[in-house]
């Protein structure tokens, strides 16, 4: 899978590594912006308690 990554994204070494670098920083973004949020909704309040 990541072979053919790397073969569809154009221009030499350098700017693949530059692409993949912004897409892993987009997608780190759109988890923490929109779906652990979600997710944190779905699993509602926990209780944490610390005792003696």
């Amino acid at each position: 899978m990541y072979g053919a990554l790397w073969r569809i994204l154009p221009g030499p070494v350098w700017l693949r590594i530059v692409i993949l670098v912004v897409l892993f920083a987009v997608l780190l973004w759109g988890l923490v912006t929109w779906v652990f949020p979600w997710v944190d909704s779905l699993l509602g309040p926990q209780e944490g308690t610390v005792g003696p």
